[in-house]
Formats: structure tokens, C-alpha cells, sequence
């Protein structure tokens, strides 16, 4: 059942109960088919609900339209919203109590249209005490260069990618590498989505003015080892965050850029001198998630050697055989997937890059010498993971360009 931060209004009247009961139950099937969004969408003739599974919405059966407004109602008093504004976004969380194992966090959003409030909650992990960088989807290489990086006394090292591509998860991922007693980790998010025992966690305020770059120059006034801000969002956060890197502390963070080599641009473009860069930025990461093939009923398929050489494989990774699969369906899948994994482009800041970067050089010629070091695009790491049977050539080519 879901259970508000805090005590909470009276138990609902019996008029409520359908909302109640409707709530409860697609709530518990989200958690089951292990989805991470639920939606409730109102329109002029109809209410839509659908679950986000493996980064694909899925609709599901809605209640009755004219029990939209209770279900917002419903939502938002036990994520402690105001009922009574119903013309600007709110945010707000609640707890998912279940029979067994541990509550889980409900991060809840409105928003005001046509037709009513629309509602968007996303679940949550519990706790990523238990995420474990080798479950990411890196390669060995790819691994060795991340950790390589992070076990680095200072430095910046910043991940890449749109929303919903996992970069959060990384990065915690990356801070259960370091999260040790001996080490001082502090985080600025907007907001904190995991919690992290061990982890000094900082929401975001913006009203109150605790922003990004207030969190962290009190963070470097409180002896830390690693510092974690949520995203380089201006200048003045991409200042501090980068100064701390130069003095001695390991930063990580997260940039939206398409690719890695991008992300260098996007500094430059925020005003960071070529020099800081230089001196501060030790390995970027950029990645996506494509769907994972269910291992009970992936089926193997042909595909054209010359395609996956034209999809850009490179040939020191052609297998002696393309042991390619693509989706078939079960009870134990979403049309053929089950989970998600990462695809990754990991670029270390060589001595090469860091010239390239003092002379302005372009993202592209930027990424034609990181591919001459061995690195890889997003496309050639998921191809390595098609011919690994892990997921379908389909799915790598929606989720990358090149």
C-alpha cells in the first residue's frame, strides 16, 4: 500500500474507495513488471495510463475518466502536494510499503494541461548499496579505464547522455567503488534519488537558494575526498566543481551531450578556458541503455556480415562467428526483452587529447584521434554486444548514430 511521509489525512471516505483500491493495484503491478514510470494522462475523451518498462511505455488499463481528478487528489495528498493548486507543476515523494522487502520511494510530478493534471511517478531503487559497477554492461577495457580514473586522487570525471540513459546509476555505481570509512564523499542532486549509506547527500533548493554552486563551496569546506554533483547545468557550478578538481578532490557529474567528445565542447561553450579543462577533466563516459534479449526465448537470426561492417563494427572485434539474436516473446518478457544494459564510450584525456583541447581543436577531430587511441563510439560498443548475443541489431541502431 502507499503510505505518506508523514502522517497523513484521515482514511478515505467510502465514495474514495475505487480510487483507493484502482491506486493500490496499479501500483503493484508497475513494482512487479518492474517498471520505472507510471503515467496517468488526462485527455478531452479519454485517461490514459501507462507504465515505462525497459525505457518503452506500455499502456495499461485506465480507470473510469471520471475518477481522473480523485486519482491526482488521491496522489498528491499522500505525497504532502497542495490539493488546491491545480494550475502549476508540483513535486513531491511518498513510500511504497510492501508485504515483503523494503519500501520503496515514489518520486511523484504534476503537471497542469488541457484537460486536468497530468501525473508522472517514477519508482525508485531503495538504496544502491547493492549496485555493482560490473553489472553496468562496460567492457573489460571500458571498466578498467573507468576505475583507473576514479582511484585517481583528484580530477573530474563526468558521464554523458540524455535523460533516462543511466548516468545516475553510474555514478553511484562508481561512489560504492570509492564509499569507504576512510574516505569523505559528499553529493549535490536535484534531487537525491538513491539513498547512500556512508554518503553525505545535499538536495537542490533552488527558492531557498541552496543551488548547485552554494552545495558545493560548502562542500569544500567540510575536508572532502569525493564530491558528486548531480549535473554541470552554468558556469559557475562548472567553475567551482572544476577548481575542486585541480585542488586535490575527485569530482564526479554529469553533463547532457550526445557523445563524449561533445562534452568538451559544451565546457568551452560554457566559458571554461581550454587550460582548466586540460587541468582538471580526466575521463569522459557517455552511454545509452538498450534492451537486454531474454535468455528464454531469444531466437538466433542472421544478419549480413557487410551489414554489421556498414552498422561500423570494427574488425579486430569480428568474431570467427555472428552469433546475433533478436526478440520472440515469452511469460518472462516484454516482447522479447527483459532489463536493460549499457552501452558505453569511454575517453580517457590523453597527452594527444589534452593538445588537441589547448588548440581548440573540433569534436570531430577530437574523436578521430580518441578512436585512434582504441576508443569506441556508442555504436561500435553496442554492436560488440549484437554479436555477443546480448541484445538485437534493431535495438543498437535506434539507440545510437553515427
Amino acid at each position: 500500500m502507499v503510505a505518506p511521509n508523514r502522517p497523513g489525512p484521515a482514511s478515505p471516505g467510502t465514495e474514495d474507495a475505487p480510487v483507493v483500491t484502482y491506486l493500490d493495484q496499479i501500483l503493484a503491478e508497475a513494482v512487479k513488471l518492474r517498471a520505472s514510470d507510471l503515467h496517468f494522462e488526462p485527455f478531452e475523451h479519454s485517461y490514459r495510463v501507462r507504465l515505462r518498462i525497459d525505457g518503452e511505455l506500455r499502456e495499461m488499463p485506465a480507470p473510469a475518466r471520471a475518477l481522473k481528478d480523485k486519482l491526482a487528489s488521491r496522489i498528491k495528498v499522500l505525497s504532502q502536494l497542495d490539493i488546491a493548486e491545480k494550475r502549476m507543476p508540483q513535486d513531491g515523494r511518498m513510500k511504497l510499503q510492501r508485504p515483503q522487502g523494503p519500501a520503496l520511494d515514489l518520486r511523484v510530478s504534476t503537471l497542469p494541461t488541457l484537460f486536468g493534471e497530468k501525473v508522472v511517478i517514477r519508482i525508485l531503487s531503495p538504496d544502491a548499496s547493492g549496485l555493482c559497477i560490473d553489472d553496468l554492461g562496460y567492457e573489460e577495457e571500458e571498466q578498467s579505464r573507468l576505475l583507473n580514473a576514479i582511484r585517481q586522487p583528484h580530477g573530474m570525471v563526468l558521464v554523458t547522455g540524455p535523460t533516462g540513459s543511466g548516468k545516475t546509476q553510474s555514478l553511484y555505481a562508481c561512489q560504492n567503488v570509492l564509499n569507504a570509512p576512510q574516505v569523505n564523499i559528499a553529493t549535490v542532486e536535484d534531487p537525491c534519488e538513491i539513498h547512500l549509506p556512508g554518503v553525505n547527500q545535499v538536495n537542490v533548493h533552488d527558492k531557498a537558494g541552496l543551488t548547485f554552486a552554494v552545495a558545493l563551496r560548502a562542500f569544500l569546506r567540510q575536508d572532502p575526498d569525493v564530491l558528486m554533483v548531480g549535473e554541470v547545468r552554468d558556469l559557475e557550478t562548472a567553475d567551482i566543481a572544476i577548481k575542486a578538481a585541480q585542488t586535490g578532490h575527485l569530482v564526479l557529474s554529469t553533463l547532457h551531450t550526445h557523445d563524449a567528445p561533445s562534452a568538451l565542447s559544451r565546457l568551452r561553450n560554457m566559458g571554461i578556458a581550454p587550460y582548466n579543462i586540460v587541468s582538471s577533466v580526466a575521463l569522459i563516459t557517455a552511454q545509452r541503455l538498450v534492451r537486454r534479449l531474454c535468455p528464454h526465448c531469444k531466437q538466433a537470426t542472421e544478419i549480413e556480415p557487410q551489414r554489421l561492417r556498414d552498422a561500423g563494427l570494427p574488425d579486430r572485434f569480428w568474431p570467427t562467428a555472428v552469433n546475433a539474436y533478436g526478440p520472440v516473446g515469452c511469460d518472462q518478457c516484454h516482447k522479447g526483452f527483459n532489463g536493460r544494459i549499457g552501452i558505453f564510450q569511454v575517453m580517457p584525456i590523453s597527452d594527444v587529447i589534452a593538445d588537441l583541447i589547448l588548440q581548440e581543436a573540433s569534436t570531430s577531430t577530437i574523436a578521430a584521434q580518441a578512436q585512434r587511441e582504441g576508443v569506441l563510439t556508442l555504436r561500435q560498443s553496442g554492436l560488440r554486444k549484437v554479436v555477443q548475443g546480448i541484445t538485437s541489431l534493431q535495438e543498437v541502431l535506434g539507440a545510437t548514430s553515427e
